[in-house]
Protein backbone atom coordinates (compact mmCIF):
# COMPACT_ATOMS: atom_id res chain seq x y z
CA UNK A 1 0.00 0.00 0.00
CA UNK A 2 3.00 2.35 0.37
CA UNK A 3 3.51 4.93 -2.31
CA UNK A 4 6.99 4.69 -3.82
CA UNK A 5 8.73 8.05 -3.87
CA UNK A 6 9.82 9.27 -7.31
CA UNK A 7 13.07 11.25 -7.48
CA UNK A 8 14.17 13.15 -10.59
CA UNK A 9 17.93 13.83 -10.78
CA UNK A 10 18.92 16.63 -13.19
CA UNK A 11 22.73 16.48 -13.31
CA UNK A 12 25.29 16.32 -16.15
CA UNK A 13 27.99 14.44 -14.20
CA UNK A 14 27.47 10.73 -14.88
CA UNK A 15 29.46 9.65 -11.81
CA UNK A 16 27.29 11.74 -9.48
CA UNK A 17 24.16 10.40 -11.20
CA UNK A 18 25.31 6.83 -10.61
CA UNK A 19 26.15 7.58 -6.98
CA UNK A 20 22.77 9.20 -6.28
CA UNK A 21 20.95 6.39 -8.08
CA UNK A 22 22.75 3.75 -6.01
CA UNK A 23 21.81 5.33 -2.67
CA UNK A 24 18.27 6.42 -3.52
CA UNK A 25 17.27 3.07 -5.06
CA UNK A 26 18.73 1.33 -2.00
CA UNK A 27 16.26 3.40 0.07
CA UNK A 28 13.38 2.21 -2.10
CA UNK A 29 12.93 5.30 -4.27
CA UNK A 30 12.24 5.31 -8.01
CA UNK A 31 14.94 7.33 -9.78
CA UNK A 32 14.94 9.06 -13.17
CA UNK A 33 17.98 10.82 -14.67
CA UNK A 34 18.28 13.82 -16.98
CA UNK A 35 21.70 15.08 -18.08
CA UNK A 36 20.70 18.61 -19.05
CA UNK A 37 18.22 21.22 -17.91
CA UNK A 38 15.89 21.10 -20.93
CA UNK A 39 15.56 17.32 -20.76
CA UNK A 40 15.02 17.56 -17.02
CA UNK A 41 12.09 19.93 -17.47
CA UNK A 42 10.56 17.67 -20.13
CA UNK A 43 10.77 14.68 -17.77
CA UNK A 44 9.38 16.77 -14.92
CA UNK A 45 6.30 17.74 -16.92
CA UNK A 46 5.81 14.25 -18.40
CA UNK A 47 5.95 12.46 -15.05
CA UNK A 48 5.96 14.81 -12.03
CA UNK A 49 8.29 13.47 -9.30
CA UNK A 50 8.00 13.80 -5.53
CA UNK A 51 11.43 15.44 -5.31
CA UNK A 52 14.02 16.98 -7.66
CA UNK A 53 17.79 16.88 -7.15
CA UNK A 54 19.07 19.71 -9.33
CA UNK A 55 22.60 20.68 -10.36
CA UNK A 56 23.26 24.37 -11.00
CA UNK A 57 25.89 24.30 -13.78
CA UNK A 58 24.46 22.33 -16.73
CA UNK A 59 24.24 22.57 -20.54
CA UNK A 60 21.12 23.78 -22.39
CA UNK A 61 19.57 25.38 -19.29
CA UNK A 62 21.21 25.96 -15.91
CA UNK A 63 19.74 24.94 -12.57
CA UNK A 64 18.58 28.46 -11.73
CA UNK A 65 16.32 28.55 -14.79
CA UNK A 66 15.06 25.01 -14.21
CA UNK A 67 14.20 25.88 -10.61
CA UNK A 68 12.29 29.01 -11.73
CA UNK A 69 10.31 27.03 -14.32
CA UNK A 70 9.42 24.30 -11.82
CA UNK A 71 8.26 26.88 -9.29
CA UNK A 72 5.90 28.35 -11.90
CA UNK A 73 4.21 24.95 -12.02
CA UNK A 74 4.08 23.66 -8.44
CA UNK A 75 5.85 23.24 -5.09
CA UNK A 76 7.72 19.98 -5.69
CA UNK A 77 10.66 19.88 -3.23
CA UNK A 78 14.02 20.77 -4.80
CA UNK A 79 17.51 20.06 -3.46
CA UNK A 80 20.16 22.00 -5.37
CA UNK A 81 23.72 20.75 -5.95
CA UNK A 82 26.70 22.94 -6.77
CA UNK A 83 30.47 22.85 -6.90
CA UNK A 84 30.56 26.27 -5.31
CA UNK A 85 29.76 27.08 -1.71
CA UNK A 86 29.39 30.84 -1.82
CA UNK A 87 26.62 32.20 0.35
CA UNK A 88 25.34 34.18 -2.66
CA UNK A 89 24.57 30.93 -4.50
CA UNK A 90 22.73 29.56 -1.51
CA UNK A 91 20.67 32.71 -1.05
CA UNK A 92 19.82 32.80 -4.74
CA UNK A 93 18.72 29.16 -4.63
CA UNK A 94 16.47 29.76 -1.63
CA UNK A 95 15.07 32.93 -3.21
CA UNK A 96 14.09 30.93 -6.28
CA UNK A 97 12.27 28.40 -4.11
CA UNK A 98 14.83 25.64 -3.47
CA UNK A 99 14.18 23.63 -0.30
CA UNK A 100 17.79 22.66 0.47
CA UNK A 101 21.30 23.10 -0.88
CA UNK A 102 24.30 20.76 -0.92
CA UNK A 103 27.87 21.54 -2.00
CA UNK A 104 29.93 19.05 -4.01
CA UNK A 105 31.68 16.86 -3.17
CA UNK A 106 29.11 15.58 -0.69
CA UNK A 107 28.61 12.55 1.52
CA UNK A 108 25.84 10.40 -0.05
CA UNK A 109 24.54 9.60 3.43
CA UNK A 110 24.13 13.31 4.13
CA UNK A 111 22.21 13.67 0.86
CA UNK A 112 19.89 10.84 1.88
CA UNK A 113 19.28 12.44 5.27
CA UNK A 114 18.43 15.73 3.55
CA UNK A 115 16.11 13.99 1.08
CA UNK A 116 14.18 12.35 3.91
CA UNK A 117 13.98 15.61 5.88
CA UNK A 118 12.73 17.58 2.87
CA UNK A 119 10.14 14.92 2.02
CA UNK A 120 8.89 14.88 5.61
CA UNK A 121 8.47 18.66 5.59
CA UNK A 122 6.75 18.66 2.20
CA UNK A 123 4.45 15.70 2.74
CA UNK A 124 4.41 13.53 5.87
CA UNK A 125 2.57 10.85 3.88
CA UNK A 126 5.85 10.12 2.08
CA UNK A 127 7.74 9.32 5.28
CA UNK A 128 8.71 5.66 4.90
CA UNK A 129 8.45 4.98 8.64
CA UNK A 130 5.23 6.88 9.24
CA UNK A 131 3.87 6.00 12.68
CA UNK A 132 2.06 8.52 14.86
CA UNK A 133 1.07 7.90 18.47
CA UNK A 134 -1.24 9.87 20.73
CA UNK A 135 -2.85 8.66 23.97
CA UNK A 136 -5.16 5.75 23.07
CA UNK A 137 -4.35 6.15 19.39
CA UNK A 138 -1.71 4.69 17.09
CA UNK A 139 -1.64 5.30 13.33
CA UNK A 140 0.74 3.08 11.36
CA UNK A 141 0.83 4.40 7.80
CA UNK A 142 3.27 1.73 6.67
CA UNK A 143 0.78 -1.05 7.47
CA UNK A 144 -2.34 1.10 7.01
CA UNK A 145 -3.46 0.16 10.52
CA UNK A 146 -5.17 2.28 13.16
CA UNK A 147 -5.50 1.22 16.80
CA UNK A 148 -7.86 3.22 19.01
CA UNK A 149 -8.31 2.43 22.72
CA UNK A 150 -6.76 -0.98 22.15
CA UNK A 151 -9.08 -1.86 19.26
CA UNK A 152 -7.97 -2.10 15.64
CA UNK A 153 -10.08 0.19 13.46
CA UNK A 154 -10.51 -0.53 9.75
CA UNK A 155 -10.30 2.62 7.62
CA UNK A 156 -10.34 2.80 3.80
CA UNK A 157 -7.12 4.27 2.31
CA UNK A 158 -8.36 7.85 1.89
CA UNK A 159 -9.80 8.01 5.42
CA UNK A 160 -6.53 6.58 6.72
CA UNK A 161 -4.46 9.14 4.81
CA UNK A 162 -6.69 12.01 5.92
CA UNK A 163 -6.47 11.00 9.59
CA UNK A 164 -2.70 10.50 9.34
CA UNK A 165 -2.19 13.89 7.73
CA UNK A 166 -4.27 15.75 10.31
CA UNK A 167 -2.72 13.85 13.25
CA UNK A 168 0.79 14.57 11.96
CA UNK A 169 -0.04 18.30 12.12
CA UNK A 170 -1.62 18.44 15.57
CA UNK A 171 -3.58 21.62 16.37
CA UNK A 172 -2.99 23.03 12.87
CA UNK A 173 -6.09 24.12 10.96
CA UNK A 174 -6.54 23.13 7.31
CA UNK A 175 -9.20 24.29 4.89
CA UNK A 176 -11.08 21.73 2.83
CA UNK A 177 -9.21 22.89 -0.26
CA UNK A 178 -5.82 22.46 1.41
CA UNK A 179 -6.73 18.90 2.39
CA UNK A 180 -7.94 18.13 -1.12
CA UNK A 181 -4.70 19.49 -2.61
CA UNK A 182 -2.55 17.44 -0.22
CA UNK A 183 -4.40 14.13 -0.46
CA UNK A 184 -6.40 14.13 -3.68
CA UNK A 185 -4.04 16.26 -5.78
CA UNK A 186 -4.19 19.74 -7.28
CA UNK A 187 -6.14 18.48 -10.32
CA UNK A 188 -9.03 17.05 -8.27
CA UNK A 189 -12.30 18.28 -9.79
CA UNK A 190 -14.80 16.63 -7.46
CA UNK A 191 -16.97 18.15 -4.75
CA UNK A 192 -14.93 19.72 -1.87
CA UNK A 193 -17.62 18.39 0.48
CA UNK A 194 -16.08 14.94 0.05
CA UNK A 195 -13.81 16.03 2.93
CA UNK A 196 -16.88 16.47 5.17
CA UNK A 197 -18.02 12.94 4.40
CA UNK A 198 -14.63 11.41 5.16
CA UNK A 199 -14.32 13.35 8.43
CA UNK A 200 -17.80 12.20 9.48
CA UNK A 201 -16.89 8.55 8.86
CA UNK A 202 -13.58 8.88 10.72
CA UNK A 203 -15.39 10.31 13.76
CA UNK A 204 -17.98 7.55 13.69
CA UNK A 205 -15.28 4.88 13.71
CA UNK A 206 -12.99 6.46 16.32
CA UNK A 207 -15.78 7.73 18.57
CA UNK A 208 -16.18 11.25 19.93
CA UNK A 209 -15.74 10.72 23.67
CA UNK A 210 -11.92 10.71 23.80
CA UNK A 211 -10.59 13.16 26.46
CA UNK A 212 -7.15 13.52 24.84
CA UNK A 213 -7.76 14.42 21.20
CA UNK A 214 -10.46 14.88 18.60
CA UNK A 215 -10.97 15.77 14.96
CA UNK A 216 -12.48 19.21 15.36
CA UNK A 217 -14.47 21.37 12.97
CA UNK A 218 -13.39 25.01 12.82
CA UNK A 219 -16.56 26.69 11.65
CA UNK A 220 -16.16 28.62 8.43
CA UNK A 221 -12.56 27.44 7.99
CA UNK A 222 -11.97 23.69 8.00
CA UNK A 223 -10.65 21.01 10.33
CA UNK A 224 -7.86 20.23 12.76
CA UNK A 225 -6.67 17.33 14.88
CA UNK A 226 -6.89 18.93 18.32
CA UNK A 227 -4.69 17.54 21.08
CA UNK A 228 -5.06 18.46 24.74
CA UNK A 229 -1.64 19.71 25.83
CA UNK A 230 -1.98 18.48 29.43
CA UNK A 231 -2.12 14.86 28.29
CA UNK A 232 1.60 15.09 27.44
CA UNK A 233 2.68 16.74 30.66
Amino acid sequence: MNKQVKVLVIEDDSYICELITLYTEKSGYIVSIANDGMKGLEMFYDSPPDLVILDIMMPEMDGWEVCKEIRKWDKTPIIMLTGRGESYDKLKGFDLGADDYLVKPFDPNELMARIKAVLRRANPMLDANGTIEHPLLKIDRQQYKVTCAGQEIVLPPKEMELLYFLASHSNQVFTRQQLLDQLWGFDFEGDPRTINVHIKRIREKLGDSNPYWNVKTIRGVGYKFEVESQCYE
